[in-house]
């Protein structure tokens, strides 16, 4: 058979992302904080966007969806949030509604649907003193400032700053002595003499080694350090073992005064360095708020404050379009409109998906809104998914890192999507977070009972509740809440009593 070169068309289909399609799903996942550093960058980069620092005079009138004030759980807007990522093509981005002719775009001032919806500003701002001078020290800071006044010498205060920087954030030193005076090329003794002079330092029990030393110098500090003390410190797993006869006899003491012991441990720090945290803790804002209107109704909206506001300055795009000379220029120019334009949208259509995803969340989670945690009801993506007619990922993306704010709190929105457990009679299934929240209250009433009870006890008071679990499930429900077993709650309500 002879080789030969021929050509043949084949088509055929097949789904193809585009790069502003990847932009939009990006931005569906972000957090508020991560979405508002990104607008930062694209601001940054494109001349034609700009962040709106308040309302516009010569802002155009646009149609708009109700507002989120006025949604009710039972109310969506519709076609808000269907294909592409699951947003419809025909909602135009507001910069794309006021653009039109020269004139007009410079009448409407390219406002944008999504700019009046809050601030969404940065926090970092030059000259920030209050800022600094309520900012907590670092541990490694702390203890610097208290070395300027322990009086070493110079080299001793080399030595000390090889220690401080080998202290973790918990406090204890993570050095071995003999290698650091190696390295150093001093006495073992050295490092060990200055070693004893930064224990002194606050916070108390700082520099020690390992928990036993971190304890002894705290003791040691209230002058509770004795030979009795000493013994149970040196059997400190003993204790974790809740072996308090073995315990007596090591420490040569009787009940009451091993009780009184026990109680001083207790009462101290086993990470005297975690008071200074090297990181600032953030705030959490929520992404929508819920709130009880009339009626019984819930309303969600969402938090304006974390939306950016930006616009599409057609202004200045009318300008320098005119003054685009090259066909470099004119690209330049055209690809910064498209990239706005389609921002605009995005971060249009996010607010859209967010506000539509939580409303049915709500809707299906109103027990839990009105009476608490034992009404929350089995969830998951798709049946959130099959409401709206959305896609499961696009609800997963919608629900991570997205919180929301309600008469009981803050919650992240994966919160209300739990498993469910088969009722034993037959009836509605359980959630796995209200099983769970059962088996931590009748753990806690124990105590006013004196009664433990065991899984297999838990398993049968269930089951007279119409909850249908395996004792496997319980303990590992148990083991995941950190309650210890049967047997080590005895032991403790007997030694309170």
């Amino acid at each position: 058979m002879a080789l030969g070169h021929r050509l043949e068309l084949r088509q055929g289909q097949g789904l193809v992302i585009t790069p502003q399609l990847q932009q939009a799903i990006k931005l569906l996942q972000l957090s508020n904080i991560e979405l508002d550093a990104f607008v930062e960058a694209e601001l940054e980069r494109n001349p034609l966007l700009q962040r709106d620092e308040g309302e516009s005079e010569a802002a155009p009138e646009i149609d708009r969806e109700p507002a989120a004030s006025d949604l009710g759980v039972d109310i969506v807007a519709e076609g808000s949030a269907n294909s592409e990522m699951d947003a419809t093509p025909d909602d135009v981005s507001p910069g794309e509604r006021a653009s039109g002719d020269g004139e007009q775009a410079q009448e409407a001032g390219g406002q944008i649907d999504w700019s009046r919806a809050g601030g969404g500003g940065s926090f970092e701002h030059d000259g920030d003193y209050e800022g600094a001078l309520t900012a907590v020290p670092t541990l490694s800071e702390h203890l610097q400032g208290q070395l300027v006044q322990a009086g070493l010498s110079a080299a001793e205060q080399l030595v000390a700053n090889v220690l401080i920087d080998g202290v973790d954030e918990g406090g204890y030193l993570r050095l071995d002595l003999a290698e650091t005076a190696e390295r150093l090329g001093c006495a073992e003794a050295m490092v060990e003499r200055v070693l004893t002079v930064l224990q002194g330092f606050e916070p108390t029990g700082v520099f020690a080694r390992d928990v036993r030393e971190c304890l002894a110098l705290q003791l040691k500090d209230q002058n509770r350090y004795d030979p009795a003390m000493a013994a149970l410190l040196d059997n400190l797993d003993m204790l974790a073992r809740r072996d308090m006869n073995g315990l007596r006899k090591m420490c040569g003491v009787d009940e009451e005064d091993l009780r009184e012991m026990i109680a001083e441990i207790r009462a101290l720090t086993p990470r005297p360095g975690a008071a200074y945290a090297s990181e600032t803790a953030e705030t959490l804002v929520p992404d929508v708020h819920v709130r009880e209107g009339l009626g019984g109704m819930w309303h969600v909206e969402l938090n304006t404050d974390t939306l950016p506001r930006v616009l599409v300055d057609q202004r200045y795009h009318a300008r320098v379009s005119k003054g685009a000379r090259t066909d470099q220029e004119k690209t330049f120019v055209s690809d910064c409109m498209a990239t706005a334009n389609w921002l605009v949208k995005s971060l249009d259509q996010r607010a859209k998906t967010i506000l539509k995803v939580s409303s049915e969340i709500v809707r299906q989670q109103d027990g839990f809104l009105a009476f608490g945690v034992e009404h929350l009801r089995p969830l998951n993506l798709k049946t959130v998914a099959d409401a709206i007619g959305m896609h499961e990922s696009t609800v997963s993306r919608v629900t991570s890192n997205k919180y929301i704010a309600t008469p009981r709190g803050v919650f992240e929105l994966k919160f209300f999507f739990t498993s469910a457990i088969q009722s034993s009679e037959g009836g509605e299934a359980h959630s796995a977070a209200s099983v769970r929240h059962k088996i931590k209250g009748l753990v806690e009433a124990e105590k006013a009972e004196k009664d433990v009870h065991s899984d297999d006890a838990i398993v049968e008071i269930l089951k007279t509740a119409g909850v249908d679990i395996a004792r496997r499930t319980v303990a590992k429900y148990r083991e995941a809440m950190r309650i210890p077993s049967s047997v080590e709650r005895r032991r403790l309500i007997k030694e309170t009593n």
